[in-house]
């Protein structure tokens, strides 16, 4: 067959553009094939070590525990061994708290001695009804030597009205069930601490929920003198630390600065009972 001259220029012209381009698409495919485009090649990440974060020392969280009036709250402690961290000329730990104390609200509205007695002698493992315990003590009208007046009486009168009784007849009345009580006036604040740091609570006759009072000369009807103050009341001592005493009254705890504590103290000439065994 005849073809001019420009078609069979055109037809050419055709084929060798075809060919260009799929030449072009084919060179393109075997490329992608064969090779990796530098460009889109797999990143390789390496892992990255990461230092934990850790803290030197933990922190020792002190929660407060109920404290009341003065109200100080007390610093519960995590463990008696955590609170000895040093101690001081004569051996004496800076700071110790005795934890498995408890107690309960008293009885008697002027029972205070009693509800406090039974609470310490239950520490020691031995358990004493209140009511009984309260009623084995002798009567008087001077505290040194008996209870003085009515338990259910109003608190804070002085005798010859009802008031209370002191530390020879409670420790004389513990006695009786087997427990080494002493009880004994002029104690010092470092004894109170000696008694603490060797696991004993000390019973310890203060004015009120350890406040200020005002102490008086009273002779009884015998003429024997004794000490007193109205609001006289009686705390079970837990626990110090270098600026501070502990101390239990009614089942609840306190803390108070250790010049507080021995403000109201010494009112009733620094009077205890202690575990003298």
């Amino acid at each position: 067959m005849f073809r001019s001259p420009a078609k069979t220029l055109l037809a050419c012209l055709l084929i060798t553009l075809n060919g260009m381009i799929l030449g072009s698409c084919g060179q393109t495919a075997a490329s992608i094939h064969k090779t990796s485009p530098t460009p889109f090649s797999t990143l390789s990440l390496s892992p990255v070590t990461s230092t934990p974060f850790t803290l030197n020392s933990p922190a020792t969280a002190i929660p407060l525990e109920a404290t009341q009036p003065a109200e100080s709250t007390p610093s519960a402690v995590n463990s008696t061994e955590s609170m000895i961290s040093a101690t001081k000329t004569g051996g004496l730990p800076f700071e110790y708290y005795i934890r498995n104390i408890s107690g309960h609200r008293q009885y008697f509205a002027i029972g205070c001695e009693a509800s406090a007695a039974v609470d310490w002698a239950a520490y020691f493992g031995v358990h004493i009804n209140e009511f009984n315990f309260q009623y084995e003590m002798p009567l008087s009208d001077n505290p040194d030597y008996g209870f003085v007046g009515d338990v259910n009486g109003p608190w804070g009168q002085v005798p010859p009205y009802a008031y209370g009784v002191y530390a020879g007849p409670v420790a004389a009345a513990l006695q009786k069930h087997g427990l080494p009580a002493k009880g004994v006036k002029g104690f010092t604040i470092e004894q109170i601490k000696s008694q603490i740091a060797s696991d004993h609570p000390v019973i310890a006759w203060v004015i009120g929920n350890v406040v200020g009072g005002v102490p008086a000369v009273y002779s009884d009807s015998e003429g024997r003198k004794t000490v007193v103050a109205a609001y006289e009341h009686v705390v079970i001592v837990t626990g110090y630390n270098d600026k501070s005493i502990r101390y239990m009254t009614n089942g609840k705890f306190f803390e108070t600065p250790t010049e507080v504590f021995e403000n109201s103290w010494n009112v009733l000439e620094n009077m205890v009972v202690y575990w003298s065994k």
